[in-house]
This record gives C-alpha cells, structure tokens and sequence, in this order.
C-alpha cells in the first residue's frame, strides 16, 4: 500500500507532463531571437563619464538582425539632453523614432518638438540626427521659434547643439513682439 501511495502522484506527475506536439510548435512559431520588447524603457547615454541623454519611452523594440540592427520606439518617446553639470539644456518629444546602429542615424517622426531652454523651439514631422556627422537635419517643413522670429520653412541643418540653426528653404519670418518693446 505504502509504494501505490507514492506511485500514483509519481504517474500522475509524469502525465501532467506530456507537452501537445501542435502547442510547442506554435510556440516556437512565436518565439523570435532577433526581436526583444522592453516597457518602461529609460536609456542613458555618457560621454567622458557623463549622462548627456536621457531617453524614455513606454515600449522599445531591440531588433537584433545583423543586417539591420536598430531600436525602434512605435509608441513614442521623450529625450532630456544634459549639459556638463547635469542640468537639462532641452528636450525632445516625438510620437515615433528608430535608431540605425550600422550608420548611426536617430530618426523621430510624427508630431517631433524639441525645446531648448534658451528659449528656442522647433516643430516638424521628421528629424534625423546623423551622430557620424554631428549633423541635425530635416527636409520637411518645420516652425523654428527664437526669442525674437518665428522662422517657418523646408529643410533644416543644426549643430548637435543647436547653436548654429538654419532653415534651409524660408517661406516665413514673423518678429516675435514683447512686452514693452
């Protein structure tokens, strides 16, 4: 009686499991090693020990393909650029963006609006930063705010600092009135 007691749950341990051939096969179907999802996701970037980016986004998705390795944000993202000290200097919003390792190009799309604490602000469909070249450009059309113009246009080239902004076709420029002027 003692070894029947231990052989049942035994039995019962070994029929519990047999894996259904079809079910493992639809699950190695959806198994895909050159694809990894993260939530939640905050990404810093250092140069010389310091963080100068912070990038948040709800959902990333890390594609691990050796042709084209890239980490793509389809739900969006905000980005925090630092400066020496730590201080935020702008940030950047864009509903969607892809980062192409192999030739170092950052691509934001739909609804992109960067901001600098100095008071600059620009807004356009599609920017792409080329990390290579130390090249911010778009040929979209774009509404580049200063504190003195609002400058609407296609195409623009920066510095990564945005120092050294231009619109490169001009369709506007609008003077920006202040308080006792």
């Amino acid at each position: 009686m003692g070894l029947i007691r231990y052989a049942i749950p035994f039995v019962l341990l070994l029929v519990g499991c047999i894996n259904d051939p079809a079910e493992v096969a639809r699950l190695q179907d959806a198994f895909d090693d050159e694809l990894e999802v993260a939530t939640g996701v905050q990404i810093l970037w250092s140069d010389s020990a310091r963080v100068r980016l912070i990038l948040e986004a709800p959902v990333m998705y890390n594609y691990l393909t050796p042709a084209d390795p890239r980490q793509e944000f389809p739900e969006g993202l905000i980005a925090y650029f630092l400066d020496e000290l730590q201080d935020t200097t702008s940030t950047l919003v864009a509903n969607d963006g892809v980062y192409r390792q192999r030739n170092q190009l950052i691509t934001v799309r739909d609804s992109v609006v960067w901001e600098s604490r100095d008071l600059q602000r620009l807004e356009t469909e599609e920017l792409n930063w080329d990390d290579s070249r130390q090249l911010i450009y778009t040929n979209k059309f774009v509404v580049l705010t200063q504190p003195d113009y609002i400058i609407t246009g296609y195409g623009l080239e920066s510095d990564p600092g945005f120092t050294n902004a231009r619109v490169l076709q001009v369709d506007g420029r609008i003077p920006v009135s202040r308080p006792g002027n």
